[in-house]
């Protein structure tokens, strides 16, 4: 990875210009500050396997490009570069660079409460629902794994009919939220989901920190509190059911169970 990110800076023309190293989930990517001809920006790689270097996740960050009104916080996306080696794919991806911090940086899961103001609160509310009304045939979720994964994973039978679709961005957790000024990183999934989607996973992965969690509903209660949202938190919670049944997460399991068994009363 640090050979490919190297070749990448050649290509692209760019400089790192500190050593300090930002890896993602299971050292996937990697990203370093670099000098630009124009300044600062942020140089990102994303590794997959030749066969999989394609397709929905490797194109997000452009189609979002296009896509998303300026008003919403997120760096802008200013050049990229695709190349496979072997049996490895490459993405790299330049950005302008972001000065302030993820609000955490060791994982999605919110541990302890950040210093949030209600203008990071505003922002996100209007950013959700401007995000929610962007045309896309791009998919976020499906349908189809809904069918399967809820009853498995709520353990009990579940109409799984979706009562209202719209876009998200389709990974809003923790550690792709910057304060106390907001930006939205990591753009990579969004498409269409479960109205409501966006919102639920932030409280799902809120749910170590009840003050914040209490807070997720109270901005974003417009959409939670509906059914539309309250089925979104169940889809939510399958989805990180399933990933704690792979290993992940697990100090997250005893509430999303709770939460899921106050969803399933309210149906």
């Amino acid at each position: 990875m640090r050979a490919a990110h190297a070749l990448a800076a050649t290509k692209l023309a760019v400089t790192p210009v500190e050593p300090a190293e930002a890896w993602g989930w299971r050292g996937r990517t990697l990203s370093r500050r670099v000098q630009t001809p124009s300044g600062t920006g942020w140089l990102r790689l994303v590794h997959a396997p030749a066969d999989k270097a394609d397709g929905k996740l490797w194109e997000g960050p452009r189609a979002a490009e296009a896509a998303m009104p300026r008003t919403i916080p997120r760096p802008r996306l200013q050049d990229h570069l695709i190349w496979t080696a072997g049996a490895d794919g490459y993405l790299a991806e330049l950005y302008e660079v972001v000065v302030e911090l993820t609000i955490t940086t060791d994982g999605p899961v919110l541990c302890t409460a950040p210093a949030l103001d209600d203008a990071w609160w505003v922002t996100l509310r209007r950013s959700l629902d401007t995000i929610a009304q962007v045309p896309t045939d791009r998919v976020a979720v499906r349908q189809a794994y809904l069918d399967r994964a809820m009853p498995e994973f709520l353990a009990q039978p579940i109409d799984t009919t979706v009562p209202a679709w719209s876009t998200a961005h389709g990974d809003l957790h923790w550690a792709n939220l910057t304060g106390p000024h907001l930006t939205i990183l990591d753009w990579e999934g969004w498409g269409v989901a479960p109205a409501g989607y966006d919102a639920a996973m932030l409280h799902a992965f809120s749910l170590l920190v009840p003050e914040v969690s209490a807070l997720v509903r109270q901005h974003l209660g417009h959409i939670l509190d509906t059914p539309a949202g309250r089925f979104s938190e169940l889809v939510v919670i399958t989805e990180l059911l399933q990933t704690i049944s792979r290993g992940d997460s697990l100090d997250l399991e005893a509430p999303l169970r709770q939460r899921a068994a106050v969803l399933l009363n309210h149906r």
